[in-house]
């Protein structure tokens, strides 16, 4: 999984070494995905998808680089919400460019353990959620209590939105 990828030339040459070291090793070949974590990657995902294994949402970078907001900076940390509108259109065009092609799209960072997030993020199609360890079991009972209908439902609400807040208070009352 190749991260930071912007650029279709970026991927391609990242591709282009993994291959040449492929042959001179004599392996088989592997998966090979891009993290999606600058909004240039989730706007070509489409473009993208035609190529690559599979997609992995870096929602922390994605949602830093969306908002122009650095994640770290102490005035700005707080306004840098993974649930803001924009970051969860971003996150749904990739899942529809990954699944016209028949790919998988996974999340990684924060986001994935959130428990508001959750169900929108099962509502917009992700196909798996890279959680921390002392997270797994409060996803799994968050997931095993939910209905497909219902998290689309809950990510229909909150793209529908147009702040974070306003998704958040939405799914703090679904």
């Amino acid at each position: 999984m190749f991260p930071m990828v912007a650029d279709l030339s970026e991927w391609r040459a990242a591709r282009a070494i993994v291959e040449e070291l492929r042959a001179e090793l004599y392996t088989p070949q592997i998966e090979l995905g891009i993290m999606i974590e600058v909004p240039a990657a989730a706007l070509l995902a489409d473009v993208f998808a035609a190529e690559v294994d599979f997609f992995s949402i870096g929602t922390n970078d994605l949602t830093q680089y969306t908002l122009a907001m650095d994640r770290g900076h102490p005035n700005l940390a707080g306004k840098s919400d993974d649930l803001h509108p924009a970051v969860l259109k971003l996150i749904q065009r990739t899942v529809e460019a990954a699944h016209a092609a028949g790919k998988w799209v996974g999340v990684c960072g924060e986001l994935g353990a959130d428990p508001q997030a959750v169900p929108i993020l099962i509502g917009l199609g992700v196909d798996e959620l890279s959680i921390s360890i002392p997270a797994i079991p409060m996803v799994k009972a968050q997931v095993r209590d939910l209905t497909l209908e219902e998290a689309r439902r809950r990510a229909q609400e909150a793209l529908a939105c147009a702040t974070a807040p306003e998704v958040r208070r939405k799914a703090a009352n679904a």
